[in-house]
């Protein structure tokens, strides 16, 4: 395994392409077909759409973009996002995304970590520029359109007369594709350094209906998982359906008229739209996968996901350390562990995962531990942070920071993050494993489970609730379904009713948020 990555990070620059010149050469090469549509309705072409990825790379490698440097997104789920995204891989730059959701001061604070040249903003997120820039100085910043002077000169516009073909720069799997930063609210979270090489390898893999081009709606944020799915519709000529924000109303509108074969959720936004009216009027027969990950899903309303969908349901375990780790096919969706639990699937090939305990000793299946990971895709490492690189990566092996353990046949189990666990007298709860249970409590719609410490610093369980329609759930009958079922000690000591539980800009439930409000 070390060796096959070790030749292929060998690979001369010349025979390598990367995967935003993949995508631009696939869209190029066809430039008549649909590519891409806004949130407005309007299409672009495949051909306008690489045309403007490919005159917005010039327009930076002009400005003095090169190969090495850092450009920034200040963007939303715009075609001028996508375009941007391309065009700074093709330059040779680092992209780094700045998520909305947020604050200015961390936003701030990544810009200036990442060494930013360039910072370019679109009209979603125009509003937000003028505050980031007062608190960070950017030797670059252009706006991705018309827009206000205080944001920055239209560098769409600016490059209407460069050449709409490749700039001439060689990249080689060894060069920065970006840097991607974990969710926080305080401080600056960690950057994630990936390179073109292991990003590449994903472009190899069929994807979309067989014998059809995809057609994905990005209802999600196209600074995670939704950009990568871009990438691969794009690339395997599919189209990409844009909206700005999660609407389930609107997801299940778009699905129907726009005949949709794939979509991307995360498990409480998958809730959210088998809880919305119009999905038993709704025409979902174009759809080919609904795709689920990121947080924990409810067994139960997996189930009924299945028999609202059909057997479409895919779920994959990734991380941004490690990119795809394992998935559970629609075949597999039967497959249940301890308690009724859902596998994460089976890990993909080329991709090792072994249990170890704390001490680094490997365990048997069955037994719970620290996930480990090994494979072609890992990170380069965390951006300008060598002693905490050191502790997760060693000998070519992850430590994710999860916890799970394999079954018989190889199938993967998540309980949780070691860092989330709740530390209670008498042992240790996993909040997720907590959450499955209660959502198959028939009082419960969506949860959220969090440990809250008092002025002792001892730590609680509290759960955060929305009832499901026409209950009430009460705090005596949580913890004596948990009891009865788990065990006292993972049994909710608070009880919070809430219409509706937050999600972060990633759409995981911002349990930090729920903290800081609910329990001060």
């Amino acid at each position: 395994m070390v060796a096959a990555y070790q030749e292929e990070v060998a690979m001369s620059d010349a025979e390598f392409t990367s995967a935003p010149a993949l995508v631009l050469r696939s869209l190029a090469r066809d430039p008549d077909r649909p590519a891409v549509t806004t949130a407005d309705g309007t299409t672009l072409t495949a051909g306008e759409f690489a045309a403007t990825a490919y005159r917005l790379a010039h327009e930076l490698v002009a400005r003095g973009v090169t190969r090495g440097d850092t450009v920034a997104l200040l963007t939303g789920n715009t075609p001028e996002a996508l375009a941007a995204r391309y065009a700074v891989g093709v330059a040779g730059a680092r992209v780094v995304n700045l998520y909305d959701g947020m604050s200015t001061a961390v936003l701030a604070g990544i810009v200036a970590s990442v060494d930013t040249a360039v910072l370019l903003v679109d009209a979603e997120r125009y509003v937000d520029a003028p505050e980031l820039t007062a608190l960070v100085e950017v030797p670059t910043v252009l706006a991705l359109g018309p827009g206000p002077a205080a944001v920055g000169e239209d560098a769409i516009a600016a490059s209407a007369h460069r050449p709409a073909e490749p700039p001439a720069v060689r990249i080689g799997p060894q060069d920065h594709l970006g840097i991607r930063h974990t969710g926080g609210t305080t401080g600056i979270p960690k950057g994630i350094l990936s390179l073109h090489g292991p990003y590449r390898r994903a472009f190899d893999v069929p994807f979309g209906p067989d014998g059809k081009a995809p057609r994905f709606l990005a209802s999600t944020s196209l600074a995670h998982l939704a950009g990568v799915l871009s990438d691969l519709t794009l690339h395997h000529g599919g189209s990409v359906f844009l909206q700005r924000s999660f609407d389930p109303g609107e997801v299940l509108a778009a699905v129907e008229r726009e005949r949709i074969t794939d979509l991307w959720v995360l498990p409480p936004l998958l809730h959210r739209l088998l809880d919305h009216p119009s999905i038993t009027g709704t025409d979902l027969s174009s759809l080919h996968r609904v795709s689920y990950g990121g947080c924990v899903a409810s067994p139960t309303r997996v189930r009924e996901a299945i028999k609202v969908f059909g057997p479409i349901l895919t779920s994959g375990y990734g991380m941004s350390e490690a990119q795809n780790i394992a998935v559970l096919a629609p075949h597999d969706h039967d497959r249940t562990g301890p308690g009724g639990q859902l596998s994460v699937g089976l890990p993909l090939p080329g991709v090792e995962v072994v249990i170890r305990s704390a001490d680094g000793a490997r365990l048997p299946a069955g037994e719970q531990g620290e996930i480990h990971v090994r494979s072609h895709s890992l990170m380069a490492g965390y951006w300008k942070r060598p002693e905490l690189t050191a502790e997760v990566l060693r000998d070519g092996w992850l430590n994710t920071g999860d916890i799970g353990h394999l079954d018989q046949d190889g199938y993967l189990y998540l309980a949780d993050r070691r860092t989330d666990r709740i530390i209670v007298v008498g042992g240790h709860v996993y909040p997720s494993e907590v959450e499955e249970l209660l959502l198959t409590h028939p009082a419960v719609a969506q949860c959220a489970v969090l440990g809250v410490r008092d002025e002792q610093q001892t730590e609680h369980v509290h759960a955060v609730v929305v009832p499901a329609p026409g209950r009430h759930p009460e705090l005596e009958d949580v913890r004596a379904f948990v009891t009865t079922r788990k065990g006292r000690i993972y049994a909710p000591e608070a009880l919070h009713l809430v219409p509706e539980i937050p999600l972060t800009s990633a759409g995981k439930p911002d349990k930090k948020h729920l903290r800081a409000t609910l329990v001060g």
